[in-house]
């Protein structure tokens, strides 16, 4: 027998209600599992490379993007269960770019009350004049913000300096440096600057792009985007990035199997080479 019809609407909003809660209850179990995967890919990473070290001051490079801000937030977690005793100031580089919101950071920082630095160089002003429009900023910016960052690195007294290259940034790296340089180098998890004052690790070196995606939208960071170099779509490393991806598409685990071909042993020796 067919249910009154005043009966339908409570049924379907019930319905309703428990497909949001299924929906809810999927949506957490997958953010947790993806919170463990990361946390141990990171805390591999730490560990195979020996990134850092009892007694480290860590400095945590963060420009605003998904995935700084990632590798600021599973450090910050990890250094409340590690078996060492490390500190973290996070460091941000502004760099005068126009419509930086200047404030996001900071307010961003104060919120997780812990140590942090805003070094302002107006290295976008720089690249402007030495660089013509349509070209590559990418080597010039890099030198400059590499040249700021190991000089506060000294005066903050910081003795690992922590970027935020991933794994598919890794995997694009030995790519480019094959097509464009004729050469097998890939981007080192732990180096030493050519001074030897400075020693750079890269924590989310295990780490896919995606899972950082991922992982920045689920905890709703304040991305910033970047206006000096995100928008310049004919970069080489752009496209080669939309290559990789394309190819892990057709063929799911292609990312992971570039990876692994990485020779870990010309890794661990190109880890004493400079930046």
């Amino acid at each position: 027998m067919n249910a009154p019809i005043e009966h339908l609407p409570a049924a379907a909003e019930a319905d309703a209600a428990a497909d949001a809660l299924r929906r809810e209850k999927k949506a957490a179990f997958e953010a947790n599992k993806l919170s463990k995967r990361l946390h141990r890919q990171v805390g591999q990473a730490v560990t195979d490379f020996n990134m850092i070290e009892d007694g480290d001051k860590v400095m945590v490079c963060l420009s605003g993007g998904k995935d700084s801000y990632s590798m600021l937030d599973i450090l910050l977690n990890l250094q409340k269960r590690a078996p060492i005793r490390f500190e973290i100031v996070a460091v941000n580089l502004d760099q005068k770019q126009p419509g930086f919101p200047a404030d996001v950071l900071p307010n961003y920082l104060q919120g997780l009350g812990i140590p942090f630095h805003i070094e302002t160089q107006d290295t976008y002003s720089i690249v402007k004049k030495h660089i013509p429009e349509g070209q590559t900023m990418c080597s010039l910016c890099s030198r400059l913000r590499r040249g700021i960052l190991y000089r506060v690195a000294g005066e903050l007294g910081a003795t690992k300096v922590a970027l935020g290259h991933h794994r598919d940034d890794m995997v694009v790296t030995m790519l480019m440096n094959m097509f464009f340089g004729s050469r097998m180098k890939g981007m080192p998890p732990k180096l030493v600057s050519d001074d030897g004052r400075h020693v750079v690790i890269r924590p989310l070196a295990y780490v896919a792009e995606s899972d950082l995606a991922r992982w920045a939208a689920y905890r709703q960071f304040p991305i910033i985007p970047c206006t000096l170099c995100g928008s310049q779509d004919n970069l080489q490393r752009v496209q080669v990035k939309k290559m990789i991806h394309e190819w892990e598409r057709q063929h799911p685990g292609r990312i992971d199997s570039m990876f692994s071909a990485i020779d870990r042993k010309s890794t661990r020796l190109n880890s004493s080479h400079s930046s």
